[in-house]
């Protein structure tokens, strides 16, 4: 993860397995389903990886992943993780410690067949760098998944929690305070759109993430199976439909390389 996260860690670790991140990660692994399915197996980066929920699930599904974070205890997390994967799944998960802004760096040109990055371009005033090093790493015909903060929507929560301050400055804004304290930024579906294909990105579909449970207290638990299940797939549908997916939270853009 980037170094503008690093002050609100401990929140994040906290929060996993709250409603809101159980939403997030089950609603985005769904829709990253239909552009990275089981076959053929692809190697994969996850950049700002965390604790590894994704890398994880694409690791079932025969991937080779290579989770990069800056973070030790999220990577720690994420071994945790693994050892309670079958021995197939762990030897394709490879955790790797640094920071996003090296990305090019570590990895050379079209290194991987897909790259993950989701909830890291909120962290950067500038979010050019980090997508030129992403663009460079993926290869000619691979996939780039990107999880950003809806910037055409930034007023919808603290309006949904009677934040009418917060509200009216987010109509015009780009930045915001988010649940674990820390000032991030919002990317329009438009902007980002434009500045992929600058860099021979072209966007081949979009989701909305948190249509309906982005306003749940931040300790909001999770309910049982039944009433789960019913919950993510009205997410899952609204994310993929309009207008709903408009007002989402968050957008999940998937874009491949020319």
């Amino acid at each position: 993860m980037s170094s503008g996260f690093a002050s609100g860690e401990e929140q994040w670790r906290a929060r996993l397995g709250t409603l809101r991140q159980v939403v997030r990660q089950e609603v985005v692994a769904r829709q990253l389903e239909t552009h990275l399915p089981g076959e053929p197996s692809r190697s994969v980066l996850d950049v700002g990886c965390g604790q590894g929920t994704q890398a994880v699930r694409l690791a079932r599904r025969g991937h080779r992943v290579t989770g990069l974070d800056a973070s030790a205890r999220l990577l720690g997390d994420l071994r945790s993780a693994l050892e309670a994967e079958a021995p197939e799944v762990r030897e394709r998960v490879r955790a790797v410690r640094g920071d996003a802004e090296r990305l090019t760096g570590l990895f050379g040109p079209s290194s991987f067949d897909a790259v993950l990055c989701h909830g890291v371009l909120m962290y950067f005033s500038d979010p050019g760098p980090l997508l030129d090093a992403v663009a460079q790493v993926v290869a000619p015909g691979g996939t780039v998944s990107l999880l950003v903060r809806n910037g055409d929507a930034l007023a919808m929560r603290p309006g949904l929690l009677g934040d009418w301050e917060t509200a009216g400055r987010a109509f015009d804004g780009a930045s915001y305070l988010n649940r674990i304290g820390v000032t991030a930024r919002a990317d329009r579906l438009d902007d980002l759109t434009a500045a992929l294909a600058g860099r021979g990105l072209s966007v081949r579909g979009w989701y909305g993430v948190r249509v309906f449970t982005d306003a749940a207290a931040s300790d909001a638990p999770v309910p049982g199976p039944e009433e789960l299940e019913t919950l993510l797939a009205c997410e899952e549908r609204a994310g993929r439909t309009d207008p709903y997916r408009r007002v989402a939270a968050l957008l999940h853009v998937i874009a491949v390389r020319e």
